[in-house]
């Protein structure tokens, strides 16, 4: 605990150096204790801003509103426009650059009309191990990453959110809808309301842990391991299958391997992800 106390010390150090910011706030557990941390310490000298497009699911979104009312962070909805990007749609390896690359840009916008100094976002110290090609569109924008200047690892994080008693510190994670759609299959609004209706009816099972992948005519369902007893009946296999047809899937598959993170990413080839990682 000492050394989690000297890592909030040092992310409070950072803060107040960097003196006025912006945050890319999304609700989940990173960017949410990021904008709280950064409105205890700086006051009305931050501002959170969601990023909101039909990549967002309304229910995330409703959660991320009321987290910041709850905590009296400021908080500002601004839309963005990635769908309308052809090098976003088409959904290659790319896909995450351009959504990240349009936030920040219109995150530089309000900056500019706010007068804010900085623009943060929520990358922690295990996403440098991970597959992120939206590290590079904030380093060619120049947006700060506090949490890793402080160290701060996933679970350094959700330790100090429960102690602080913010209820964000078992939160599932729960990226962008289009990530659930597979590579080089173009995301739309419509592909985005199948899985998003898809994994609502899901949640009404009461799971939390789970993905829709979206492979065209075929919904692959993830469910974490210790959740999987939930749905093993025959008839609740059955509603899920005639649930999800009725949204315009033909087939429905339930992934024995269970819940993985960035399963997708595995149909990406090396090449693929090391163009991403570059930074030009």
């Amino acid at each position: 605990m000492h050394d989690l106390q000297q890592k909030q010390q040092l992310l409070d150090t950072r803060l107040r150096d960097l003196g006025s910011l912006l945050v890319a706030y999304s609700g989940g557990i990173d960017s949410a204790y990021l904008a709280w941390r950064a409105h205890e310490v700086l006051g009305d000298k931050m501002l959170a801003i969601i990023a909101d497009s039909p990549s967002l699911a309304r229910r995330h979104l409703a959660d991320a509103v009321e987290f910041a009312r709850r905590h009296a962070i400021p908080l500002e909805i601004i839309p963005t426009s990635e769908l309308a990007n052809p090098d976003y749609a088409k959904n290659d390896s790319q896909r995450c650059f351009h959504c990240k690359d349009e936030l920040f840009t219109v995150m530089a916008a309000a900056q500019k009309r706010l007068g804010h100094r900085h623009l943060a976002y929520g990358m922690n110290l295990d996403d440098r191990r991970d597959f992120r090609p939206g590290q590079k569109a904030a380093d060619l924008h120049g947006v700060t990453a506090p949490l890793i200047d402080a160290g701060l690892t996933k679970s350094d994080l959700r330790a100090l959110a429960q102690s602080a008693g913010l209820e964000v510190w078992d939160k599932p994670a729960s990226p962008c809808l289009s990530s659930r759609v597979a590579y080089g299959q173009t995301v739309t609004t419509g592909v985005l309301r199948q899985v998003e209706e898809a994994e609502e009816y899901l949640a009404s099972l009461g799971l939390r842990q789970f993905r829709v992948r979206h492979h065209g005519d075929i919904a692959r369902i993830e469910i974490a391991r210790e959740e999987m007893p939930l749905v093993l009946s025959p008839e609740t296999l059955e509603a899920i299958s005639t649930r999800l047809k009725s949204l315009g899937f033909q087939h429905v598959a339930l992934d024995c391997g269970g819940y993985q993170t960035g399963s997708m990413n595995r149909a990406l080839s090396p090449d693929a992800m090391a163009v991403s990682r570059r930074v030009s």
